[in-house]
């Protein structure tokens, strides 16, 4: 589980105290409806709590006395009561309320109870406005059991933190995330599900063998957080006297963790392979391999990140280092060589993108929908999108597009993209573009001439908008536009694109919804 050393506690609740230095803290600010674990979205500066305001700061922020300790927390504004353990080492404000126990040992007790129909029943009464304010929630009654009982309601409540806490760490954005579940070449089955699994090592050298083990896995996950929430349910309805009024089945929407989706997960596996592209993750150590600071390249031996933190995504097979490439180098790396052309089939199938071959329709992907979806990915209800991988786009015509790493953007970044690749492709343009001219000269084939006569007019609208691109990125580059990791996504966009002029040059995707507006 995610903890922050007591240690570090100290250190950051002397810095909140004596308001000196600058802290980011992790947060809670709610979420959507999520049991047991999970919304580890956000990060506050301590400094943050002290601005001026009319109201209390215990009100707004949270009780200081509390901060960093574990505890339950809850969405205050949601239409179903939704409880999730808090690790040490969080703050907290009202829309993520939080609730603590005089004895830490009484947590779990409390999370079951509060996760339970009881909880929910009572609170139509004491909260019929659906606003979960600690007012209402402190007046739910708690009734305690003898110690056998207690024992077993810790051990299911346990058990369904434990479920939740793998189902949210195995995706990229958890902060204990380790690797991604579909590359699991030898795969252990996690702590909760082994008994029931009965798993063995499994070499995988298929990414459908991988989805299906990955399947299996969610599903005896979720079949089990299932069955535990039914028997709490059943052993609260009891101690509470309450089976005329409550029966313990729960519904499959109310199981608040995941099963597997194939698309999802597969798009999810080539976010993965994208951030392995850029040194973000290896294949050789768990979780974060780079998020800014030094470089540590004995990190990266089963498969080597681009060097130069530039990866073109181009319409056609142009270049030998584009993203489709590099993607079959890294399914090598992952599955082996034998199996690349079974596991590039599967992801195409399971994209569903356009394309008459499977690289086609991957191309076609990374072309159109990749941005999207990690924009999605990468973004917390309220605060918008917060993308990591930046994307260079010249346009509509899709002359140039290039991903750049936020973590590993240094001042020449730019300056390299326009030199090697940018110009690198109005070369290549220019070349396709006299070679579709000679096919019209010379063939006597009217359907080639025709197909040539169009790409050719293709080439030709790409060619001018990397041309018209190329002034723009220009001063960019001569800029060598410094970034501060500290200043956050937004703040980091527009400086990128602002040349030392002060004149705003749009050269990144999604600019006007990612950005900070310009003051007026």
């Amino acid at each position: 589980m995610f903890e922050i050393p007591l240690a570090v506690i100290s250190f950051l609740h002397k810095s909140f105290v004596d308001n000196s230095n600058v802290q980011w803290v992790p947060m809670h600010k709610g979420g959507g409806y999520r049991k047991h674990y999970g919304f580890h979205d956000y990060v506050m500066n301590l400094h943050d709590i002290w601005e001026p305001s009319k109201t209390k700061s215990n009100v707004r922020r949270g009780d200081p006395e509390f901060y960093f300790k574990e505890g339950l927390t809850w969405s205050t504004l949601a239409n179903d009561l939704s409880v999730r353990r808090s690790p040490t080492g969080f703050v907290f404000d009202t829309k993520g309320s939080m609730c603590f126990a005089r004895n830490a040992k009484d947590l779990p007790y409390f999370e079951a109870l509060l996760n339970s129909k009881i909880a929910a029943y009572y609170m139509t009464f004491l909260s019929p406005t659906l606003d979960f304010n600690q007012g209402a929630m402190g007046k739910l009654p708690v009734v305690l059991c003898d110690e056998e009982c207690r024992k077993k309601i810790e051990i299911l409540s346990e058990s369904n933190v434990s479920a939740s806490k793998a189902d949210w760490d195995s995706f990229e954005t958890s902060w204990d995330f380790k690797t991604h579940p579909l590359v699991r070449c030898k795969s252990f089955p996690p702590k909760e599900v082994a008994e029931d699994a009965k798993h063995h090592i499994i070499d995988m050298n298929m990414i459908q063998e991988a989805f299906t083990n990955w399947s299996n896995e969610c599903y005896l996950r979720f079949e089990k957080l299932k069955a535990n929430e039914e028997e709490l349910n059943r052993i609260f309805i009891d101690i509470y006297g309450l089976q005329d009024e409550l029966t313990p089945e729960v519904e499959d929407k109310d199981v608040t963790v995941r099963k597997a989706d194939l698309q999802r997960d597969i798009k999810s596996l080539l976010s993965y392979a994208v951030g392995c592209m850029f040194g973000r993750y290896s294949l050789d150590v768990k979780g974060l391999a780079y998020a800014g600071g030094e470089w540590d390249s004995s990190k990266y031996q089963s498969y080597i990140p681009d060097a130069d933190n530039v990866i073109p995504i181009t319409d056609e097979e142009y270049l030998d280092d584009d993203i489709v490439s590099r993607l079959c180098a890294w399914l090598k790396a992952v599955y082996g060589a034998d199996t690349l052309e079974a596991n590039l089939d599967y992801i195409a199938k399971a994209l569903g993108n356009k394309g008459s071959t499977s690289r086609e329709i991957i191309r076609n992907y990374f072309l159109n929908d990749f941005f999207k979806d990690h924009c999605q990915t990468y973004s917390v209800t309220g605060s918008g999108k917060r993308p990591i991988y930046w994307l260079f786009d010249s346009g509509k015509q899709n002359g140039f597009k290039a991903l750049v790493y936020l973590h590993r953007y240094t001042p020449d970044t730019i300056g390299n993209l326009r030199i090697d690749y940018l110009h690198k492709m109005q070369r290549v343009y220019e070349s396709e573009i006299n070679r579709m001219q000679d096919m019209m000269d010379h063939s006597e084939n009217a359907r080639e001439v025709a197909a040539a006569s169009k790409r050719k007019d293709k080439l030709a609208k790409q060619l001018k908008e990397c041309r018209e691109y190329d002034e723009k990125i220009s001063h960019l580059a001569l800029s060598r536009i410094e970034l501060d990791l500290d200043d956050g996504v937004k703040v980091n966009y527009r400086k990128l694109q602002t040349a030392q002029d002060g004149k705003f040059y749009e050269v990144l995707a999604d600019s006007k919804n990612i950005m900070v507006k310009e003051k007026k």
